[in-house]
């Protein structure tokens, strides 16, 4: 492991030395070429090579850092480095030659020479045969790379060994000597300049053409992968090929040159990830605000200056105004772009709010809830994604493969845990962390209301279904209480009555003993009216309200428990059927409290505002287990709640004691009602 971590930082520090020194050769040259006499100027300083230098190494090394052993890095890296060295050893050559000291120059032919050979052959054919996997794509595409090599080594060795009888067809003062020329080797010098020239252009067409057959061969993913570096790639050998023609073709190849590298990166990343497509989309949209900015300050500066001459404060003070208004804006401009292209459509999560805002609105909870899955899973690029709803219809919605140990996001709906979300495995086109989380913040509460909604709706056809039962169960036991309880003693009080009116003239004694029965049973049945009485609502709160009904109930709790009762607000002329609701819920709740909290400290909040009754029951009891599914009393209070449009939410997490929050609305006229 030691030995492993210190090969890694050997690795990022050569790859940084080489990010830092390769755009320091290539400066140099410049500025070398720049400084020679006019008589020591060659025809043309800058080359494809000079913005290699600048470009490849700095993002080879930024890809290594994060990924030491991605071959297509060091590839980047070390032909970035040889352009640099090549293009400083040309210009010290000359540097050198000016002075009068040619033998040394001399000696620079051969690091010019090696450094442009192994650019050559590290960017404009390896790389290409080796992207975007790092990989060729057969053993049958080595002939290529032997093809590269060789005509890259022919035009080395052309270029070293030849003896010059001028320098390169450029009328320098004096002749530049070589002193590894191969007098032999002259006749062949054309032969073999026509030979390695059409072996370079050969094997990187080839190159080219592999990534275009991986691209024919590939799945709609890899083949948008390979889009990048083969774009760039074409577009390079065809601008080159047009600069042997045109003038205006060669610069359009040196700047497209610079693009290669950001090209290979954006194959790498967009869908391999690696772990940095988050600093680079970060890295463009600062780099494209300050260029932006600058370009709207001077701009408007420079315009405020000609037509307010006089007034240099002024100007200053407008290019300020318009460059801050741009800002925000334009930021806001390049992070959309630059999602799109590292992303796609999937990038702005904006978008994916808006697809999700979308699909809810076409069809119930449950088509809603599997819309959410589809594009959750698009968004985060995952194997698979799955939604499981606490107590819902369904419980459980899954698109893809989520695997044996996905992610879990919990599902929060107004403090209250309605589900979870399970995040699969990274898919083939992975987003970093930072995107990922991104995408969770934003959508994560639209899938958290959509699972309230399809929990809800369950609640309710689940409320429906027990509304219908009890009511039949209940239609049930009292025509059972009527017919065989208040019934049979109503005919059994009857024919005693028949009895004692025709025993009361004969026999008053026995019409007596007849007549006490019948008020025994007289009081039977008055207790059984009373029971049935209060079956259907609570003596209590016609005798006493429901003020002091709820302080009775909480008296009756347990001694261990204080209980604290809290009114605000009016409760008179409260609709029977909330009062009940209320009395039941409150009854409930303080069963629970006795039973299972443990609790030292209980509260009950009523509050009425002007057309709301809210209910709060707190205990600092045990609080409810995470392993805890709700039982028929927590559901009986719902349900509750549900039938008279309110809402019933409870929570409590482990050792911080429940809470159970109930909202009923209030009708304040009759008007109101009819609305």
């Amino acid at each position: 492991m030691a030995a492993n971590t210190r090969a890694v930082t050997v690795a990022r520090v050569v790859a940084v030395a080489m990010a830092v020194a390769s755009p320091v050769l290539g400066v140099a040259a410049v500025l070398i070429w720049a400084g020679l006499p006019p008589e020591w100027s060659p025809k043309g300083t800058v080359s494809p090579q000079s913005v290699v230098a600048l470009t490849f190494p700095a993002v080879g090394a930024f890809l290594i850092f994060h990924r030491p052993r991605l071959n297509m890095a060091w590839l980047m890296s070390v032909g970035g480095f040889a352009a640099g060295l090549s293009d400083f050893s040309g210009a010290m050559m000359l540097r050198l030659a000016a002075d009068g000291d040619l033998a040394l120059a001399g000696w620079l032919r051969v690091p010019l020479h090696l450094g442009w050979g192994l650019c050559g052959l590290t960017l404009t054919q390896l790389l290409p045969l080796y992207s975007p996997n790092g990989r060729l794509p057969s053993r049958r595409w080595r002939p290529v790379l032997w093809l590269g090599s060789a005509a890259i080594t022919i035009m080395v060795v052309r270029n070293v060994s030849r003896a010059l009888p001028d320098d390169e067809g450029y009328p320098f003062p004096r002749i530049i000597p070589n002193p590894l020329q191969i007098p032999a080797l002259t006749p062949y010098r054309d032969v073999m300049e026509v030979a390695g020239w059409a072996g370079i252009f050969a094997a990187m067409t080839l190159a080219a053409l592999s990534l275009a057959l991986r691209m024919r061969q590939a799945d709609s993913v890899v083949r948008r992968q390979i889009g990048w570096p083969l774009f760039a790639f074409s577009g390079y050998i065809v601008f080159l090929i047009a600069g042997l023609f045109v003038s205006w073709g060669i610069w359009v190849a040196i700047a497209w040159a610079a693009a290669i590298p950001f090209t290979v990166a954006f194959s790498v990343m967009r869908y391999r990830l690696f772990g940095i497509d988050t600093l680079v989309s970060r890295t463009f949209v600062a780099v494209g605000l300050v260029a932006a900015v600058s370009a709207v300050y001077f701009g408007v500066g420079t315009l405020s200056s000609l037509l307010v001459a006089d007034y240099d404060k002024v100007a200053g003070v407008a290019a300020a105004l318009f460059a801050g208004g741009f800002f925000q804006p334009l930021r806001r401009g390049l992070q959309r772009t630059v999602d799109r292209l590292l992303y796609g459509s999937v990038g702005d999560p904006v978008v994916l709010a808006e697809r999700l805002t979308q699909a809810v609105r076409r069809g119930d909870p449950a088509k809603a809830l599997t819309s959410v899955v589809s594009v959750l899973r698009d968004g985060l690029a995952v194997e698979g994604l799955a939604i499981e709803v606490a107590d819902g219809e369904p419980r459980y919605v899954e698109n893809g493969r989520v695997g044996d140990a996905p992610r879990e996001v919990p599902l929060v709906w107004h403090g209250e845990r309605v589900g979870r979300l399970l995040v699969g495995p990274p898919g083939p086109r992975r987003f970093p962390a930072a995107h990922n989380e991104r995408v969770l913040t934003t959508l994560t509460p639209y899938a958290a209301d959509v699972a309230h909604a399809v929990r809800m709706a369950a609640d309710l056809q689940r409320s429906r279904e027990r509304i219908l039962t009890t009511r039949e169960e209940e239609r049930r036991r009292l025509r059972r209480d009527l017919h065989d309880g208040l019934g049979q003693t109503l005919s059994a009080m009857a024919m005693t009555i028949n009895m004692a009116r025709l025993t009361l003239k004969n026999s008053p004694d026995s019409a007596d003993e007849l007549l006490k029965e019948l008020h025994g049973g007289m009081s039977a049945v008055t207790n059984d009216i009373r029971e049935l009485v209060y079956g259907l609502r609570p003596p209590a709160l016609d005798d006493l309200g429901l003020a002091r009904a709820v302080r009775e109930l909480a008296g009756q709790s347990s001694p261990d428990t204080e209980v604290e009762v809290q009114m605000e607000g009016s409760l008179q002329n409260l609709p029977a059927a909330v009062e009940v609701a209320v009395y039941r819920i409150v009854q409930e709740a303080l069963t629970n409290i006795r039973k299972h909290a443990a609790a030292s400290l209980a509260r009950i909040v009523l509050q009425r505002e002007r057309s709301v009754l809210r209910v709060l029951i707190s205990d600092d009891g045990k609080g409810i287990p995470e392993s805890y599914r709700a039982g028929v009393g927590l559901g009986s209070m719902r349900e509750r709640a549900a039938e008279l449009g309110g809402i019933c939410v409870i929570g409590g997490e482990p050792g911080a004691g429940t809470r159970v929050e109930v909202m009923f609305p209030l009708l304040a006229a009759p008007s109101e009602a009819l609305t």
